[in-house]
């Protein structure tokens, strides 16, 4: 019985401590604004990453004009992680992975809505894909 009692105890404090770490989106927006050029790499890309699954599901729910609005936060925050990506030096290869990730995940949403709705989402996989060339231009330049 006791064992139980601990292990629930255990499982709600994780719970409970899991819940204060997450962050709202725009808190999060927030903190990428203000944070250090070092930090801010991995806190943009997080933000784009969470605006990519919002565009992906305003998509599917045919809320076309809110899921394009998602799309360019998409575009923007990637801009800024690659920005302070290359300016600090940190997390390049990290977050040329993840815009990676995120060009491939923006080319299979398009392949799913309407044809009218794949232009934005082409440029904004084409857009990722030129960022991501530039951090592996800056990761594989000459010294």
């Amino acid at each position: 019985m006791r064992t139980k009692l601990t292990t629930a105890a255990v499982l709600l404090v994780t719970c409970l401590a899991f819940a204060a770490k997450q962050e709202t989106l725009q808190d999060l927006m927030v903190r990428c604004d203000s944070a250090k050029v070092d930090d801010r790499p991995g806190l943009c890309a997080d933000v784009a990453e969470r605006q990519l699954k919002s565009a992906n599901e305003l998509f599917t729910a045919g809320k076309v004009d809110e899921a394009r609005s998602a799309l360019k936060d998409v575009v923007t925050f990637c801009e800024k992680a690659h920005d302070a990506a290359i300016q600090s030096g940190k997390r390049v290869k990290n977050t040329e992975i993840e815009f990676r990730k995120m060009a491939a995940k923006l080319r299979d949403i398009k392949r799913t809505v309407n044809f009218e709705d794949q232009e934005p989402i082409q440029a904004a996989a084409d857009r990722l894909e030129a960022l991501r060339t530039e951090l592996l231009t800056h990761m594989f330049k000459g010294k």
